[in-house]
């Protein structure tokens, strides 16, 4: 005689949601800092106007970094400062560039919570 084995197999779940997920706006205003970031040359000079002492930068310090001509990097900031990433002072002849202080929020609030790291 064979004894059968019954196993009980519990109904498939969905796993809970572990925070709420993005609403309509905040999808739309996460998609233009993602866009914004997503372009190689926008992402360097992002970096390099976060790098600066104080987390801002002239224009002229950063166009010679970059291998593109001065109205592309106008350009490209001019989409930075869109996105909300980036505010800019006019001083004399050269403008200003910073990084807005909150303006990485938008990222750390989708891509941290996917990590599983806290923010400190």
């Amino acid at each position: 005689m064979s004894k059968s084995l019954e196993v009980e197999i519990a109904p498939a779940r969905c796993s809970p949601l572990a925070r709420e997920p993005l609403t309509p706006e905040r999808t739309v205003e996460a998609c233009a800092v993602f866009k914004a970031l997503a372009d190689p040359v926008r992402l360097q000079l992002f970096s390099l106007i976060a790098s600066h002492e104080g987390g801002q930068a002239c224009v002229c310090d950063i166009l010679p970094a970059v291998d593109v001509s001065q109205p592309t990097v106008s350009h490209h900031l001019k989409v930075l400062r869109t996105a909300g990433l980036l505010e800019s002072e006019r001083r004399g002849s050269w403008v200003h560039y910073r990084v807005v202080p909150d303006a990485l929020g938008v990222v750390a609030d989708i891509v941290v919570p996917l990590t599983g790291m806290a923010i400190a």
